[in-house]
């Protein structure tokens, strides 16, 4: 590996591929894929916010989202490095092209996601907010829903 140094930021490290290494990912390409399954804490921590503070899920829902705007950011900046018709583009740039076009509709996405649970949460409504303990521990195996 190489290590370049950046300013403001960790030094960068740079790798090469082998030639085995190449053979293995050329491979391991050709293979069928299966989409992969949604492991995502926040959601649980969403499914289970009745247990909490209504601020409490927000404040995650804000924090979350504040993540996502950050690499959606970095995606929209590399996205200029590209030409405004993809189509002209190698294959090899169109894959890289692709590969970051999914990242920014994956990003934009939990943009939309985050901003319409916070609206949500934020909105009015007759539901008890906020439970105790004591409440929730009285209403286990219960639908607690409003």
């Amino acid at each position: 590996s190489e290590v370049i140094p950046q300013v403001g930021r960790p030094d960068k490290k740079l790798y090469s591929i082998t030639k085995e290494g190449l053979e293995e990912l050329i491979t391991w390409t050709k293979e069928p894929s299966e989409p992969t399954a949604i492991r995502e804490d926040l959601l649980v921590k969403v499914k289970a916010g009745y247990l909490l503070p209504r601020e409490a899920i927000l404040q995650e829902l804000e924090h979350r989202r504040h993540i996502h705007q950050q690499q959606l950011d970095s995606y929209r900046a590399k996205e200029q490095d590209f030409p405004k018709h993809p189509e002209k583009l190698s294959f090899q740039e169109k894959c890289r092209y692709l590969t970051l076009k999914r990242g920014i509709i994956y990003e934009s996405e939990w943009l939309d996601w985050c901003d319409e649970a916070i609206a949500l949460f934020q909105s009015s409504g007759n539901c008890q907010q906020d439970m105790d303990s004591t409440s929730v521990l009285l209403q286990l195996g219960q639908d607690i829903s409003c």
